[in-house]
């Protein structure tokens, strides 16, 4: 979330920056509503704190002297009742101040485009150069139906549209795919490859900005009184590690790298999306997330991206780096780059990783702290996730850019270590 201090005395300026940036209506009217009745309150509640305070101490020192304290607890009783009712409403406008402060998205940093969609994007650069076909390409639906290798109906027999069932070589191919890249960032890059939980909490998916915005988007489950949910991605559980923790300066920046499935209820309708392995509500995907010093993440931040272009450079994949525009983004980013890899039967780029520096706006959901040096006090970090990458969508890709005429797939070269040496999918 933003900083309180900024919500509680900027709020005219923070409600302009929202709008411009974000489109977002901040209700200025409801939050000053509830900041005058937490001053109002938070006032009373302290003078009877006070009072109790100081007629309970009076009422020890009268007892040790041996005299009559009757008058003294009936004195304390009978404001007692006010108190516990002031506190008692001083929590619940707290909790309405919080409840707006949660939906408010993070602001976008000075460096980001203005716009409201993704035509206000920009291109950053672009790497490799589209392969010509001396043939009619094939997507890579086509291309996985060669043995049954691509079964959407297995998938949709099972559990609904949405679902894939992967066999033989091409499954090989997508487990070959996610154990480069977690060999390449743990090896090469300096992450820590980890192993996370799929299900997760309330407060997990609160801190890092799923909830209470995106419920509708998310799996749930309930077993008894508890209440979890499906990851979206393995940021909410790399991320939420350093949850209610103070995380000492040496160990900063921490690097974490997770191969993971991925649950989104929210994978909607987009035309030929709704065709294969593009849109998926269940996915794999190798994540990174760092937690960093706040002078230091927006170097961690370009840091980041690099590692995900190295993935696809390797991989032989042509793709472009674009600078999101505000209205672009995710909730809890200020800064996000988008890595599209070029797919030959679409003949354009498509979005492959997402890499976001989110701030202090996470850490500030989730107590996440550091100790910084120079005050010896904690202060809050600022955390960063990336795609690296999305493990579907590079197979999609390897699928469709080492595609042969004879519907046959050449193996990329770094790949061929992880396939026993397989050359070709035929």
């Amino acid at each position: 979330m933003l900083d309180p201090v900024l919500l509680r005395t900027q709020t005219a300026e923070l409600a302009q920056r929202l709008k411009d940036t974000r489109g977002f209506d901040l209700d200025t009217s409801r939050l000053a509503e509830l900041e005058n009745a937490r001053k109002q309150i938070q006032k009373r509640t302290e003078e009877l704190q006070n009072l109790r305070n100081t007629r309970s101490k009076a009422i020890g020192q009268a007892k040790a002297k041996g005299e009559d304290v009757s008058a003294l607890m009936a004195e304390v009783a009978g404001f007692g009742e006010e108190l516990k009712a002031s506190e008692a409403k001083l929590e619940e406008i707290r909790a309405g101040i919080e409840a707006i402060a949660l939906g408010i998205p993070n602001l976008p940093h000075a460096s980001v485009p203005a716009g409201a969609d993704e035509s206000a994007n920009v291109e950053q650069h672009r790497w490799g150069t589209p392969r010509a076909f001396g043939f009619v390409v094939k997507d890579h639906v086509e291309l996985g139906a060669r043995h049954g290798w691509l079964d959407s109906d297995a998938g949709a027999k099972l559990s609904g549209a949405r679902f894939t069932v992967l066999r033989g070589q091409l499954a090989r191919l997508h487990r070959a795919l996610a154990q480069f890249m977690l060999d390449l960032h743990t090896n090469e890059h300096g992450y820590e490859e980890t192993n996370v939980p799929l299900i997760v909490n309330e407060d997990s998916m609160r801190g890092t900005g799923q909830l209470p915005k995106f419920e509708e988007d998310l799996f749930a489950t309930q077993v008894g009184d508890a209440r979890r949910y499906l990851i979206p991605t393995s940021e909410v559980s790399l991320t939420n590690i350093v949850r209610d923790a103070i995380v000492e300066d040496a160990v900063l920046p921490l690097r974490m790298s997770a191969h993971s499935l991925c649950f989104r209820a929210e994978a909607g309708s987009h035309g030929r999306d709704t065709r294969g392995m593009i849109r998926q509500h269940q996915f794999e995907k190798v994540e990174l997330v760092s937690i960093a010093r706040p002078s230091e993440s927006y170097d961690e931040h370009e840091r980041m991206t690099r590692s995900a272009e190295v993935v696809l450079e390797k991989l032989g994949l042509p793709y472009r780096r674009m600078l999101l525009c505000s209205g672009d983004m995710g909730f809890s980013a200020t800064k996000t780059y988008d890595l599209e890899v070029w797919l030959p039967s679409q003949d354009t780029y498509r979005e492959i990783s997402s890499c976001s520096n989110c701030e202090d706006f996470q850490a500030r959901r989730m107590q996440a702290r550091w100790r910084n040096p120079a005050t010896g006090k904690p202060e809050p970090v600022h955390t960063l996730n990336g795609s690296g990458t999305a493990v579907g969508r590079a197979l999609i890709a390897v699928m469709e850019n080492y595609q042969n005429e004879d519907g046959s797939i050449t193996v990329p070269e770094v790949l061929r270590p992880y396939m026993g040496g397989t050359e070709r999918i035929a």
